[in-house]
């Protein structure tokens, strides 16, 4: 009997011992198990709490600070790549990082935009996202010599400067490289400008000049000259000097037009008077070449708020361009009407045109059609560029239409003073030139 009471003594205290165990040292440490596994999944467990067991606890309390620590790490690691995101998507420029191994690791959306790339590029050789030759030759040297490599680039219709840096880790070694696209196109389009502007100025310049100093030495040397020859050298000379001045005067007009402050001095104008008054100040030069001139000014039509000068300006460009390619006995039709909240200026004649290659550039400076065209009118080649600046300075535009052997017209678009219409009373009662058929 005393044995089974001494064996049932002995069970319990085995059974206490034992549960003593699990709940002081097994049990919690399957709960740390439990929290390692959690956060070994990326999971926040709920409590850090483990009772009974002290080692248990401070585990429990270091597992906890370091999940802290590294929700803190995620948190400024999404800041930052928020941060690098913002910054990526302010860059006008393209951008693009490729690793060590040449494998797309980043590009932004101007990257995508100007090479026509997807940006699930990323991972996939350069070379398969982006087949350019010269731009993996560029990538190839900076990763080799790990060191800034620059150069040109065309892609498309867009030319790029292209300069890539090596990224190196803290020890030294090259782990990729960043590759900035920046678009040059206008400026090269821009430096062609400057640079056929030049050109320009200093063949128009060569021709006058050159012929006055010649004059000028046969002056000089020529022993005695005879009236009718002194005559005729005087009148060559003045002929080309009036050509240079000319000249300095556009380009003056076109520096000042040009420059931050043209100085307009807007009014409100009535176009029919200033078409009427032009065409009457012309009635002499047409009838040198005995060109009939109608006016079709539109009934009713906006005033506009300009610089009266620089309106007549335009006038008197697109009317001499008329002049010079009219043929004699030819007609010219100068014409308003209105286009919406616009008023359209334009100026039409019947003479040899301009083919459409040449059209989109009439108006830049110094641009001549052809050879003809340059050779029969004896003009500074900076008449239509002045009248485009002008239409733009007052907010509106110019446009050219023109067939071969059928003529050319001109409008001015600008933009209509609602607040003051011409009546139809005062367009009917305009005054009329003499010589000139106004419809």
């Amino acid at each position: 009997m005393e044995w089974i009471v001494a064996g049932l003594c002995l069970a319990v205290l085995v059974i206490a011992a034992a549960w003593v165990a699990w709940h002081k040292w097994i049990a919690p440490w399957r709960q740390v198990e439990q929290l390692v596994r959690q956060i070994a999944r990326g999971e926040s467990p709920s409590s850090f709490v483990v009772p009974a067991s002290r080692d248990g606890q401070r585990v429990a309390i270091a597992l906890e600070e370091i999940v802290f620590r590294q929700q803190a790490l995620q948190t400024q690691l999404a800041q930052r790549l928020s941060g690098e995101k913002a910054i990526f998507s302010a860059i006008q420029d393209a951008l693009l990082v490729v690793d060590g191994e040449r494998r797309v690791a980043h590009l932004n959306a101007t990257f995508a935009e100007w090479f026509g790339v997807r940006a699930e590029s990323l991972g996939l050789p350069v070379m398969e996202v982006v087949r350019d030759t010269a731009m993996a030759q560029v990538l190839d040297a900076t990763l080799r010599k790990q060191q800034p490599v620059q150069r040109e680039l065309s892609v498309g219709d867009r030319e790029l400067q292209m300069k890539a840096v090596p990224m190196g880790g803290d020890n030294g070694k090259v782990l990729g490289a960043v590759a900035l696209f920046h678009d040059i196109t206008e400026f090269k389009r821009l430096d062609t400008m400057r640079r056929d502007f030049i050109a320009n100025v200093s063949h128009e310049l060569r021709t006058p000049l050159s012929i006055l100093h010649g004059y000028v030495e046969t002056l000089l040397d020529a022993g005695h000259t005879s009236r009718d020859e002194l005559r005729r050298i005087l009148g060559v000379m003045e002929r080309h000097s009036k050509r240079l001045g000319l000249l300095l005067n556009d380009l003056l007009t076109l520096a000042k037009l040009e420059s931050t402050n043209p100085n307009l001095e807007f009014s409100v104008i009535r176009l029919d008077e200033l078409c009427l008054n032009v065409t009457r100040e012309w009635e002499r030069r047409l009838a040198e070449k005995n060109l009939r001139v109608v006016v079709d000014l539109a009934r009713g039509l906006p005033n506009v708020s300009a610089d009266a000068s620089r309106l007549e300006e335009v006038l008197y460009n697109l009317l001499d361009n008329a002049v010079k390619y009219s043929p004699a006995g030819g007609e010219i039709r100068l014409r308003t009407e209105q286009q919406d909240n616009s008023v359209a200026l334009s100026v039409s004649d019947h003479g040899v045109g301009i083919s459409r290659e040449d059209l989109p550039r009439i108006f830049e400076r110094f641009y001549r059609a052809d050879k003809s065209r340059s050779n029969s009118a004896a003009g500074t080649g900076l008449g239509l560029a002045i009248v485009k600046h002008i239409a733009q300075l007052h907010g509106g535009r110019v446009e050219a239409h023109s067939e071969l052997g059928k003529g050319t017209t001109i409008r001015v678009i600008l933009p209509g003073n609602t607040g003051a219409v011409v009546s139809e009373e005062s367009g009917r009662d305009a005054v009329r030139p003499r010589g000139v058929t106004q419809t």
